[in-house]
């Protein structure tokens, strides 16, 4: 009898430490990859969203935005991160193999342009320097060719890899055409792997996600830009409200609408994603759009309009471009 009101006590402390399980009973795998400067804030949602559910496995990957995309059109990934919209040819290559997407914004951004802490010679840099060092043929190989009255310290260029949205971004922003670039810097998809690059070379200079700045501000310089009406730094309320321009852009999740229906597993991350982007951005160094932008969006994903509304538009306002295609669903069912 005395074991037999023991085996309570010791079932207990055989599974002390053991993970709560998840009332839900919800269950099963979502695989997300793209963009290495969606990581950070996708990470920090699947992890929270793992804590409350036990039972599901989410992994996310960051092959940058042209990798992700290549992995979601060969049905590879549920989701798919991008630090720009999609593309023409990538729409191409969705269509012909059948997936059909859910364009869902999640955050802005800002590509910061940093140097090495001990360049207390620059803070900031105009859009015409900016072009000058990047372009093809670049001619500039010291800080001396950018402006006179700096040093002639050599430049160590560093910025992500052709896969990139960033990279993608930047050029067409920069040097007039996506794709645009001198060829002879470091290059790397992972952004750690460019903050620790400038962080160990003095004259050094790069462009990454405004999120890795955050991570890393005692090993890093961000300058300012002046795209001709004085030098903007970026931070989250001029990244917000377009005045670090050209360099603001907004962030997405593209979700495959087929699995959405079909997964609840991705179906359960997707709603919370969106829940959640607001206040993990701000953890994470991104920038949280509004609260109706946010509304819009899950409003959107609600009922599964596929397609995107983001391509071809360059620095839009994420809660107008919502707000117009809301109108226009209306004013077609009206019409029905």
């Amino acid at each position: 009898m005395r074991l037999l009101a023991l085996l309570p006590l010791l079932v207990l402390a055989g599974c002390a430490g053991c993970e709560e399980a998840d009332p839900s009973g919800l269950a099963g795998a979502v695989t997300v990859d793209g963009s290495s400067t969606v990581f950070p804030l996708a990470e920090a949602v699947a992890e929270e969203f793992m804590r409350d559910h036990s039972g599901v496995r989410i992994t996310v990957g960051a092959s940058g935005t042209g990798g992700g995309f290549d992995k979601f059109a060969r049905g590879e990934t549920d989701a798919s991160n991008a630090s720009r919209v999609v593309k023409a040819e990538e729409l191409e290559r969705l269509r012909a193999s059948g997936v059909r997407f859910i364009e869902i914004p999640v955050a802005y951004d800002g590509i910061a342009v940093v140097t090495h802490p001990a360049s207390d010679w620059v803070e900031c840099l105009t859009t015409d320097e900016l072009r000058r060092i990047w372009e093809p043929e670049s001619a500039v190989e010291t800080w001396a060719d950018v402006r006179a009255g700096f040093p002639a310290v050599p430049i160590a260029l560093y910025g992500p890899g052709t896969d990139s949205g960033t990279y993608d971004y930047f050029t067409e922003a920069i040097t007039g055409e996506e794709g645009a670039s001198r060829t002879d810097y470091t290059a790397s998809e992972a952004d750690n792997v460019l903050v620790q690059g400038v962080s160990g070379e003095e004259g050094s200079l790069a462009f990454f996600g405004l999120a890795y700045v955050a991570e890393n501000p005692d090993r890093l310089k961000v300058l300012g830009v002046d795209s001709g009406d004085g030098c903007v730094v970026p931070t989250p309320q001029t990244v917000q409200s377009g005045e670090y321009a050209p360099l603001a852009r907004v962030e997405f999740v593209y979700v495959n609408a087929a699995e959405a229906d079909r997964n609840e597993a991705l179906d359960a991350y997707v709603r919370f994603f969106l829940r959640m982007a607001g206040p993990l951005a701000t953890e994470v160094g991104a920038v949280p759009l509004s609260d109706e932008a946010y509304r819009l969006a899950t409003e959107r994903y609600h009922s599964r309009a596929t397609g995107s509304l983001f391509a071809g538009r360059v620095g839009t306002r994420v809660v107008d471009v919502l707000t117009t295609a809301t109108e226009s669903a209306a004013l077609r069912a009206a019409t029905r």
